[in-house]
């Protein structure tokens, strides 16, 4: 059952799909219809969960659970991976890659490959303030307080200088 994101508590469990490049307006709306539909459908063993979605920069898919309604259950995030690679082959995008790393230069975010990102580190050009997106973070409460943070704030600073 889809609830608005806002009206999920600060535990619910997310998922970050970041896409490797920003969507347009209509996939936006795209994306938001076929996620709205998808959760009312989202079921575990039969009963109900309580999920929602969000869309941040018009790059980084959020899917949210309230796990004190219903947990998932393994079959669950398999249906949810399968919606989300569904959304990739319509789109023609990726939103599965973990090797992409997301940063902000000023207003502007940047995706490069783990590699580059380790190489920029070296570099200095990423340092330890650099703002990054930690998309380990696990429930909304942590999207909100540690998924926009400083590397030396994050999983990212082992490639600091």
């Amino acid at each position: 059952m889809f609830i608005p994101y806002q009206n999920l508590p600060d535990n619910s469990r997310v998922w970050i799909y970041q896409s490797d490049r920003v969507f347009t307006e209509k996939e936006v709306e795209v994306i938001s219809v076929k996620a709205k539909g998808f959760i009312e459908q989202w079921t575990r063993h039969g009963d109900n969960l309580k999920g929602s979605f969000t869309i941040k920069y018009n790059q980084f898919l959020i899917l949210a659970v309230d796990e004190g309604f219903n947990a998932v259950s393994g079959c669950s995030i398999d249906a949810s991976v399968r919606f989300v690679k569904e959304l990739e082959n319509e789109l023609k995008v990726d939103l599965m890659n973990k090797m992409n790393i997301t940063f902000k230069d000023g207003e502007n975010i940047n995706m490069v490959q783990l590699s580059a990102f380790q190489q920029y580190a070296k570099d200095q050009k990423i340092t330890a303030k650099t703002i990054v997106f930690n998309n380990m973070v696990q429930t909304k409460a942590e999207v909100e307080s540690s998924w926009e943070v400083e590397a030396n704030n994050s999983w990212h600073k082992r490639f600091l200088v």
